[in-house]
């Protein structure tokens, strides 16, 4: 490619000339292509070591001038063809030009000139060129990478780094290129090179360690072994950029989301050197990750800057020295003391920012004045200015809310004296009670437990005085430090929140702290237009509610009634029609109950929100992975604090049982309500990192009777007893009978431990876990819990494969993991269909992966025993559509190995068959068969039984009787309703019941399917041993078929005679013998080829021989090289070009089809039965091993050739 000119001093260091002229050098680098010695070896080793481009790029073009000593590289190329074609430019429309010029300087300023016109013109045509800010350094280093390691382009190259490979103990000075999809690494030294593909998706651990072998070592693990990277320059952020890489395959496995490139990414203000666009892409998320989950912000919230500051805090008279975080709809402050202060300010509360008067005591200060009339003052500000007009532009684009704070909705929401609906109009009421969710329902305005115990007498005992003053607590707390979301939340606010939230605040409270106020006030109206969308709309989430409507909390009286109830149903159906992806999960349904008793309808579904997507990530997904990853992070921090607990709790296996209920619910389902509700307060401030330290101190208080526990029975009934006798001695309302403590209370009355010595407890001891430190370790367990996750898919569709295929396990392990790795590709290197089209979690692991014609060509031609050479692709697209029995255009991993196990272990008979159906509707598609009606009548069987079975299903729709109405004509109709029910799922399961198809089902294959037979089976035996025998076997079968099928049209008319016109009888002395056959069988009397024209002459196979002049003759091989003789001749070449068959009901030039001539399955399996070699072919067992183990090979996954054989397959490929 043409290069911006570069200076080179010495033009012939490691570099040999190979053609020159007046002007210009062409040059290939030293030992490159020709072995080279030794000195080829080690500049080989030096370019790698050194990182030189001349290892991509071994060819040069200079620009020489006689008095200059100084050249200038101007082109250079990974092929000689590739020079070649520069060179011969140059030499056609420049060398004549510049010969002309009579300064050397203007020749060079010419030339350079020229160069860079070229350069920037192709730059121009490229469309939409992604990296033009990408350094060119980096540019070729991604050329690299797809040269060495075969790569398209799609895949992106995200940053390279030096280091060694521990290959064994000896280590390997190379380059390691992170790409988006994959970690590669390149090695060559002396002669010995190491090419390492490992994709991200197979990563099962990854972890940094130092060791005396490895000193600050780089681990990666996969299922099959590990590999050891050392010698880096910064190790820590290769290993960063190593554990995002990671986690999007891991995202990529359990979401099936391929990578996005961030495209709204500023640009730079100078191009960085060796930094990809990628890498700052994901530079940017890292940071927007940790400023949202410090801040408890939405997932569309992107960090802008930040800066170092100072915030004046009134409540302290103090300047606090911190950071100020500015993004798209928030302002954000963290001091760097722990705990001391953090402020949000969401943009939308902005009313003015101005800069204050600068003095030598409050430097650069700028003032922040929000719509509740609330001033935050900022100092210390190193760019004010630019600070300022920042936060300018973003306030212009937020949109202006005249509420604020408080939307419509949650103004009905806090005004609990008021219960009467705003709009008061008769016409009004009607049309809101015709919706499902209104202003004016109680669960819109109040919490269920304000509802309840409204009517309650006043409580003046002393615990309702201690929760008074609780109140005042927190009212005091509010005047001094604020209200609302632009409340000043300092020390003395965890100490107030580990005290226990009071019932009237804690809804306020919960959605502060969680972020989800934020969401509400941005969204106004959304839950009550998804309530309408979601409610009538029947899917698998809305039958689980259903189901569990009445377990959630049955035991409290706001759910024994239908208000609570419908309440909940709502809420869950809106959030589940919200995230399809979640839908709905078990242990759901308790933690809703719990926010619906203190807050409104609206208010729980965002805390929901926030809980689900934000705050326990991939908790409540159909796999619950989230609570999976977190099982593992307790166990680790067992190990590390507990050490001798958790060795005996592994023996019995007790850790993996607790911790799944307890993580899930937050300790609701385990503990009395009124004490795991004070935990769930101390969640919505401080994080799960609470909830790890409670059940660390819940572990720790049973240390002694769990150690001498014998069984994991024994170690439950401990944890259980504890756990219920867990109380709240300070609560107000009535205790709500424990279902649990029924069930574990035992003879001896156990001892009360107070909810408040606990949290207090597990501070003291456990409150040294910090939130990043187990966001690391849950990235460390994410891997291996969804690797697990994978092996266990693996492990249970081969379990089912097992009774359908004649596959070994090992065989159908590799074959499923063969068929993932093709689904996979083509989800980050793109497809004719999406990645969400392809993969759908809710199903079946055997039909949860899919792929595309495509796709499957590609496995078909690399495992398939059956070689056809060019037909391949055509075969492929046959089985294809044979085995796409819902005609969606993909195939899932079942139907797959159906195909594949009949090719592989079916008697003839069965192979036979399969070959006779690819030859047949649907497999033969509408353009290869004969007439396109007939594929059509194929196409349409089916769909008067699809018609009876969806109007079946209407009748039965009509006739149900919904919930809670009466059946109108009595007990008898209501079991006729029954009767007719079970009738039509009697019916339903009759239609779907697989038939075993025998030989006479089979239809009857026409004269142009038996020519497309013939064809394949010519193309079949192409790479066999006994080839010529085996054409001449097909050439007496054909023969006898085209008897049979004459005779068979004889019988079918009877005496019926037809008139026919003249027609030429073609004899075998008349058609065309393949010189290729010829050559193909020295020694035999007759090729294959003149075998099946001689049977097909024999059969008499009727042809029109049109009038045809001398010139067009010679045109052609031979008259009938068109006709359906050439086809029946099986020709190779006439096959695989020239043959053109005949489509619906068009006449090709010189062909008549016999439309009468047909034969049966029965009468193609005789006559195959009558030629030894074709039986022996058909009941050869074959071995699929050695196709899988080529299939493995081509992904490449490590590889060690001499310096000689890797010139010798770069100078093939290109």
């Amino acid at each position: 490619m043409w290069i911006h000119p570069e200076e080179v001093l010495l033009a012939g260091a490691l570099w040999v000339s190979e053609r020159a002229n007046p002007f210009f050098v062409l040059q290939r680098r030293r030992g490159h292509g020709r072995g080279g010695g030794l000195s080829g070896l080690l500049v080989g080793t030096l370019d790698v070591v050194l990182d030189s481009s001349a290892r991509v790029a071994p060819y040069r073009i200079l620009l020489q001038t006689a008095d200059s000593q100084i050249y200038w590289n101007i082109a250079c190329g990974s092929s000689r063809k590739e020079i070649t074609e520069h060179w011969d430019w140059l030499e056609a429309n420049l060398l004549q030009t510049i010969s002309i010029f009579d300064n050397d300087e203007d020749i060079t300023t010419f030339v350079k000139g020229k160069i860079s016109g070229i350069i920037a013109e192709e730059n121009r045509l490229k469309p939409g060129e992604e990296h033009e800010e990408d350094s060119g350094k980096f540019r070729e280093a991604e050329l690299k990478m797809r040269k060495l390691f075969g790569m398209p382009e799609e895949e992106k190259l995200v940053n390279y780094y030096s280091c060694s490979y521990w290959k064994g103990r000896v280590p390997r000075q190379g380059w390691l290129y992170l790409s988006v999809n994959h970690l590669c690494f390149y090695s060559f030294l002396l002669g010995k090179e190491v090419t390492l593909v490992v994709p991200w998706t197979e990563v099962t651990r990854l972890e940094k360690n130092a060791t005396l072998l490895f000193p600050e070592s780089v681990r990666v693990s996969t299922r099959d072994t590990e590999h050891f990277f050392s010698m880096f320059l910064n190790i820590n952020d290769t290993f960063k950029l190593m554990e995002q890489l990671a986690n999007i395959a891991m995202r990529q496995l359990l979401d099936n989301e391929a990578f996005a490139a961030d495209l709204s990414l500023p640009k730079p203000s100078k191009t960085l050197k060796n930094v990809s666009a990628l890498k700052r892409d994901l530079d940017a998320r890292a940071k927007n990750e940790r400023y949202r989950a410090m801040f408890r912000l939405t997932q569309e919230e992107r960090l802008d800057g930040h800066t170092d500051c100072t915030l004046w805090t009134p409540f302290a008279k103090m300047h606090v020295v911190g950071q100020l975080f500015i993004s798209n709809n928030y302002i954000c402050f963290s001091s760097k003391e722990e705990d001391l202060c953090q402020l949000i300010i969401p943009l939308r509360e902005v009313s003015i920012v101005e800069k204050a008067d600068s003095s030598s005591v409050l430097p650069c200060p700028v003032s922040i004045s929000t719509k509740n009339k609330m001033n935050f003052l900022f100092a210390n500000l190193k760019d004010r200015d630019f600070l300022v007009q920042r936060i300018s532009d973003f306030l212009q684009r937020t949109p202006d809310s005249s509420w604020g704070d408080t939307n419509p909705l949650s103004q009905i929401s806090h005004s609990a004296s008021s219960s009467v609906p705003p709009s008061s109009s008769p016409g009004s009421e009607s049309v809101q009670k015709a919706r499902h969710y209104h202003p004016g329902l109680p669960t819109a305005i109040q919490g269920l437990l304000q509802l309840y115990h409204r009517d309650d007498p006043e409580d003046l005992g002393p615990k309702a005085m201690r929760e008074k003053m609780k109140e005042e607590s927190w009212n005091i707390h509010f005047l001094e430090f604020g209200r609302g979301v632009c409340m000043y939340r300092t020390s003395r606010t965890r100490e107030l929140v580990l005290n226990g939230i009071p019932e009237r605040l804690r809804g306020e409270l919960w959605l502060l702290f969680s972020g989800a106020q934020n969401e509400m006030a941005t969204h106004p109206g959304y839950y009550g237009e998804l309530v309408e969308q979601a409610m009538g709309l029947c899917s698998l989430a809305t039958e689980e509610i259903e189901r569990d409507l009445h377990r959630s909390m049955p035991e409290h009286r706001a759910f024994q009634n239908e208000m609570g109830i419908a309440a909940l149903r709502r809420v869950l159906t809106a959030y589940a029609h919200r995230n399809p992806g979640i839908g709905y999960c078990q242990a759901m349904n308790i933690v809703t109950s719990v926010l619906l008793l203190y807050c409104t309808e609206e208010e729980a579904f965002w805390l929901l929100v926030a809980l689900c997507e934000r705050m326990l990530p991939d908790y409540y997904n159909t796999r619950v992975v989230g609570a999976l990853v977190d099982q593992g992070v307790f166990e680790e921090l067992t190990r590390s604090f507990l050490p001798l607990l958790y060795e005996h709790m592994q023996e019995l296996g007790v850790i993996s049982t607790i911790s799944l209920s307890w993580f899930l619910t937050l300790f609701l389902s385990v503990m009395p309500f009124d004490s795991a509700v004070l935990l769930v307060d101390c969640f919505f401030y401080e994080g799960i990192k609470v909830i790890f330290q409670v059940a660390l101190a819940v572990l720790h208080d049973n240390m002694d009777a769990l150690l001498s526990c014998s069984d994991e029975g024994e170690a439950m009934t401990i944890l259980g007893r504890y756990l219920d006798n867990v109380v709240n001695k300070q609560t107000v309302a009535p205790p709500i009978p424990h279902p649990h403590a029924q069930l574990t209370s035992g003879d001896e009355p156990s001892p009360e431990i107070d909810v408040f010595d606990l949290i207090k407890s597990s501070y003291e001891k456990f409150g040294s876990l910090r939130s990043d430190v187990i966001e690391q370790m849950r990235f460390k367990q994410r891997l291996k819990v969804i690797q697990s996750l994978e092996d266990t898919a693996k492990r249970s569709v081969v379990r089912a494969m097992m009774t359908e295929s004649a596959f070994s396990i090992e065989e159908l392990e590799e074959l499923y993991c063969l068929f993932k790795s093709k689904h996979m590709t083509s989800c980050y290197w793109g497809s004719s269909s999406s990645a969400a089209e392809r993969h759908d979690p809710s199903l079946p692991y055997l039909e949860q992966y899919r792929i595309d014609p495509l796709q499957f060509r590609q496995l078909f031609v690399s495992l398939a025993p059956w070689v056809c050479g060019g037909h391949n692709p055509t075969l492929s697209a046959r089985l294809f559509r044979l085995l796409d029995q819902n005609q969606d255009g993909l195939v899932n991993f079942k139907e797959f190995i159906t195909g594949l196990s009949g090719m592989y272990h079916g008697d003839m008979t069965e192979k036979l068959k399969l070959l006779y159906k690819l030859h047949l509707p649907p497999a033969l598609c509408p353009e290869e068969a004969e007439s396109a009606l007939e594929a059509t009548q194929f196409f349409t069987e089916e769909e008067p039984r699809e018609a009876s079975y969806f109007s079946d299903q209407n009748a039965l729709r009509q006739q149900e009787v919904t919930p809670g109405e009466e059946p109108k004509d009595g007990d008898s109709e209501e079991k006729k309703e029954v009767k007719d029910y079970r009738y039509y799922l009697r019916m339903w399961a009759k239609e779907k019941e697989t038939k075993r198809e025998t030989i006479k089902d089979l239809p009857r294959m026409n004269q142009e399917q038996f020519i497309e037979l013939c064809k394949t089976l010519y193309n079949m035996f192409s790479e066999e041993a006994l080839e010529q025998q085996l054409y001449h076997a097909i050439a007496t079968v054909a023969s006898l078929l085209l008897r049979i099928g004459e005779v068979g049209k004889k019988f079918n008319n009877g005496t019926k005679k037809r008139e026919t016109t003249p027609q030429t009888s073609l004899s075998a002395q008349t058609l065309p013998h393949s010189p290729q056959g010829e050559e193909e069988g020295p020694g035999h009397g007759a090729s294959g080829e003149s075998e099946v024209c001689r049977a097909l002459a024999d059969a008499q196979l009727e042809v029109v021989v049109p009038q045809m002049s001398d010139e067009e003759t010679k045109d052609d091989a031979s008259v009938s090289s068109y006709s359906v003789v050439s086809a029946g001749s099986l020709q190779c070449e006439d096959i695989a070009e020239d043959t053109v068959l005949i489509r619906g009901g068009e006449q090709r030039q010189g062909s008549v089809l016999d439309t009468d001539w047909s034969i049966t399955f029965e009468q193609v399996l005789a006559s195959m039965l009558t030629e030894p070699p074709l039986v022996d072919y058909f009941e050869r067992k074959r071995d699929i091993q050695a196709k899988m183990a080529a299939c493995k090979a081509q992904r490449a996954v490590e590889r060690q050739i001499s310096s000689a054989s890797d010139h010798e397959l770069t100078r093939h490929s290109t």
